[in-house]
């Protein structure tokens, strides 16, 4: 079933979730306090290069604060935008299911019982960190209340994997896919387009693999190149080149009209910690972005799947 309408020429999360809801849906990002396989030593200690101290979850509750109160604060925030809405409870900073697995059932039972208009719980973690055990219990919640669970593949190119130190393969990303849709669990993959010596072909090929995959969902937003990051401190010492404005806006709309129509697009561009922000600077303005691939997609006359199979 397409969700497309008048504003987007693609299936937006927005609208999926209005269908399945009847109501409007938000997220209430939480933050669990978990730490990462890739900086604990597990995997390795600095982290991938573009994450920063809050672990990409720069946007979470404060991991000070216990649950109840993480959820209250940012749903009253967002409160002030939406009046009426259902909620997905959303662990986002760090390694989300890299931990002791009572630990984990504590967090997510706490979080889904909050409130009775929380309708989904979503899960961000690495494709190398769900164990069996923490699979076969995803499995059994997922009959209870949906459970997303969203990986950052980031990209195919093995060069760029490496530079970004991700510590994991494209194997171990398709397997863990698998296994999640074993369980009927959504899965939703994260892709990052401008990474330093990737072109636009390449970033479409990356784009266009999501649909070898059993996903139910993409994230496509720009590197962020943030203040006290690794990745930070190297464009500061060896510059590279930014995608600018006009081009992450053409390459985000042809990797649309490759993808198959019924994976949602959960977002067509991201937010970075203003304060932090090195580059992209025109990322700031996330919904002129936005507006920007809708007119590029219209103009074009492209839509989601419109491509599907021709790169």
């Amino acid at each position: 079933m397409k969700y497309f309408n008048n504003q987007h020429p693609y299936n937006s999360l927005d609208e999926y979730l209005k269908s399945r809801f009847n109501t409007k849906v938000f997220k209430v990002a939480l933050n669990g306090d978990f730490t990462c396989p890739n900086r604990d030593g597990t995997k390795g200690k600095s982290g991938c290069i573009f994450c920063s101290d809050e672990g990409s979850g720069d946007f979470a509750g404060n991991r000070s604060e216990d649950i109840k109160t993480q959820f209250n604060t940012i749903k009253d925030i967002m409160h002030l935008k939406w009046k009426d809405g259902k909620y997905i409870v959303y662990f986002q900073a760090n390694t989300n299911t890299y931990g002791d697995l009572e630990k984990l059932k504590s967090l997510y039972e706490e979080a889904i019982n909050l409130d009775d208009n929380i309708v989904i719980l979503s899960i961000a973690t690495r494709c190398d960190s769900i164990s069996n055990e923490v699979l076969d219990y995803l499995g059994e919640l997922n009959k209870s209340i949906p459970v997303w669970v969203e990986l950052g593949l980031q990209t195919i190119h093995p060069k760029s994997m490496k530079f970004l130190n991700l510590g994991y393969t494209v194997s171990d990303f398709t397997d863990a896919v698998k296994r999640l849709r074993s369980k009927n669990i959504e899965v939703i993959a994260h892709i990052i387009n401008g990474l330093p010596f990737e072109d636009e072909l390449m970033m479409l090929q990356t784009a266009n693999f999501l649909n070898t995959l059993d996903i139910q969902g993409v994230k496509i937003h720009s590197l962020f190149i943030l203040k006290n990051t690794i990745l930070g401190n190297y464009y500061l010492s060896k510059p590279f080149k930014i995608l600018s404005q006009e081009e992450y806006v053409a390459i985000t709309s042809k990797q649309i009209a490759l993808l198959n129509d019924k994976i949602i697009i959960h977002r067509v561009s991201g937010d970075a910690p203003e304060n932090d922000l090195i580059e992209p600077i025109w990322s700031r303005k996330k919904l002129v972005v936005m507006n920007e691939i809708d007119k590029y997609l219209k103009l074009n006359n492209l839509y989601q799947g419109k491509n599907k199979g021709l790169l």
